[in-house]
Formats: C-alpha cells, structure tokens, sequence
C-alpha cells in the first residue's frame, strides 16, 4: 500500500507556532518609601573681627577651639568633625567723598574678618537639640542649617523598587487588555532614584541669645523614591 505525504513548508510551520507579536509597551512606574531619619548634619563655625588679621585669627583659633572641644564632650567622635570652610578677608569702609578730579576715593581697610566652620555628622539623633545649643553657649556664631538624612538607605530604596515595578507592571497590564493584547518577554528595565530631604533652614545666633535649654528640632520624615521604565513585548491576544 502506497502512502502520501504532503509537505508543508517549514517556514508556515514556524509561523504557526509563534505567538503574533503586536510590538512593545514601554510603562513608567513610581515606588515611594517614607522613613524617620536616624542622623542629621550641621554646619556650625566662628567668625571673628579684629583690628588686624593676625588679632581676628587668634580670637577665632580660640572660640574654634572651644567650639571642637564642646561637640567631643557631647559625644561626638573625630571621625565626624571636618572643617569645611576658613576665610580671612579685609573689612572695607567706603566713602562718598571724591579726589580732586572727580574719582571716588577707593575704600579703606577697617579691619579683619575671619571665619572657620566645621561639618559636624550626629548620629544620635536625641543629642541634636543639646549639641545646638551647646554649640552657641562657647562661642559658635552662625549654624547654616540642619540637614537630616538616613545612615544606610539600601533597605528603603529596594522596597521602593518593588513598588515601582508593581506600579509599572499593573499599568502595562490595563493597557495591554485594553489594547487587545497581553504581556510576554520583559524586554528592559532602566530607573532613576529620587531623595526629598526637609530643606535645611539657615540659623544665625549669637552667644548672648544661647537659651537655657535645648534647641528644640523636629525631625519628621524624609521621602526615598525610585522611577522605573520597564518595556514588555506586547502579544495579540488570539481570542479577539
């Protein structure tokens, strides 16, 4: 008995194996974590005055002295104590009175300014409001802000991550049924990290204004975020 065989090209064979691809979606997802910070930062200095440079810089070398000595004994390691800034410069006095063809006099040298400022890292948070004020009852002059933040964020970035997936994926999936479609091979993922720290607030005080007690701060919370973009193969649905 004789047989037939009908051959069937492979290509159409292929064909028919394969799921029909409509293309690619491409969704954004956002994943949001808030948390209590558990260290702050301050920039604390001295800045001092004196009829010549080396008298400004001898009062300031003191008053720095005292301020570093202060922050050590309110527990503060070395480690977290950096200078961040020193500056001397000449006071000027300007006048409006004119030479004798018109030109207005230049200004005169009325003395030094000296300013130091140290970073200072806190990492007991409960210190916070005791180092402030310590800070100005031995001589610190100006305070530029305190900015809080968390020592290792790692843990809060990866459950942001999670939930920026989740937000993506949930996305891209009302898209694709709406689209006639449905999700199949992850194509790409690429992100973006956001930190919405409290906006440091500058503070100028002077030894005089110290209060009795602690600076009273509030730490509240700060926001860590993590933007996604994540592109699906999008397959026709074969029921529609």
């Amino acid at each position: 008995m004789r047989r037939l065989f009908t051959l069937v090209p492979f290509a159409l064979v292929a064909g028919l194996a394969l799921p029909a691809y409509a293309g690619t979606i491409t969704i954004d997802g956002m994943g949001e974590v808030r948390a209590a910070p558990d260290m702050a930062t301050i920039t604390s200095g001295v800045t001092t005055q004196g009829a010549t440079a080396r008298e400004a810089l001898d009062a300031n070398s003191k008053a720095m002295a005292d301020l570093v000595a202060a922050l050590k004994e309110s527990g503060i390691e070395a480690r977290d104590i950096q200078t961040s800034g020193f500056s001397v410069n000449p006071d000027y006095v300007y006048s409006d009175e004119r030479d004798a063809n018109g030109y207005t006099r230049p200004p005169k040298i009325n003395g030094y300014q000296v300013m130091n400022t140290v970073t200072v890292a806190v990492r007991e948070l409960e210190t916070l409001g005791t180092i402030l004020d310590n800070s100005v009852t031995v001589g610190a002059n100006t305070i530029n802000g305190v900015t809080f933040s968390v020592a290792d964020p790692s843990d809060l970035y990866n459950e942001a991550r999670k939930s920026a997936f989740a937000d993506a994926r949930e996305k891209a999936e009302l898209y694709a049924e709406v689209a006639g479609g449905r999700l199949e091979e992850l194509k790409s993922i690429s992100e973006s990290q956001g930190f919405n720290p409290p906006q440091p607030m500058p503070m100028y005080a002077m030894r005089a204004d110290a209060a009795a007690s602690s600076v009273p701060v509030e730490a509240g919370e700060l926001s860590f975020s993590i933007n996604v973009t994540v592109q699906w193969e999008l397959e026709e649905d074969a029921t529609n």
